[in-house]
């Protein structure tokens, strides 16, 4: 599986944008976190792009449906099924690897950076701040979706600081490019 293979597979699994979004967000955070560590930089996109591509269609067994259909049709690596069962916390697996720990950490975050970049008039995330960020952290009312508890775990399993943690997703987001549209 590599990443053209799993941004194929996400995109035909998930109708909505909002949720393709999403995980093309994490994986732009998981890369980063990839090149940070000096790791396998694919490996961490695979996870990132695949973790919720069940999500839409399958949400009372998501994950487990996506791993299950990952396993059986296709290569994805094990230690990729793996991070993808860790990073719904309600499955109790355990994020015994960094990428495993990277996906759980990095996935609600992206959700409140991509709150704060919606609420801005341009709506542009490259104009979010980091203070702006963490302001928005602290009111929870602010994107009650996220779950401000796993982002705080999330960088304590990985070994962050929450400060460091923010920039380093904040920073992954603004400088994404954009997937080429159709047509």
């Amino acid at each position: 599986m590599n990443r053209d293979q799993a941004y194929e597979l996400m995109v035909g699994h998930t109708p909505s944008v909002s949720l393709q979004r999403h995980m093309l967000n994490v994986e732009a955070a998981m890369r980063a976190y990839a090149r940070h560590w000096g790791e396998d930089e694919e490996l961490y996109a695979v996870a990132g792009l695949l973790h919720d591509f069940d999500y839409e269609l399958h949400p009372d067994e998501h994950p487990t449906w996506g791993v299950a259909f990952l396993r059986e049709h296709t290569d994805t690596p094990p230690a990729v099924l793996d991070a993808i069962m860790g990073h719904a916390a309600y499955t109790g697996t355990p994020r015994e690897s960094r990428l495993s720990r990277t996906l759980f950490a990095v996935d609600e975050l992206t959700g409140l950076v991509q709150a704060a970049a919606l609420v801005r008039p341009d709506r542009d995330v490259r104009q979010v701040e980091l203070s702006s960020l963490k302001k928005r952290f602290r009111n929870r009312a602010f994107a009650a979706g996220v779950n401000r508890d796993e982002v705080e775990q999330g960088a304590r399993e990985l070994g962050v600081d929450l400060d460091e943690h923010m920039t380093r997703v904040l920073r992954a987001m603004q400088d994404m490019q954009p997937e080429p549209q159709p047509g």
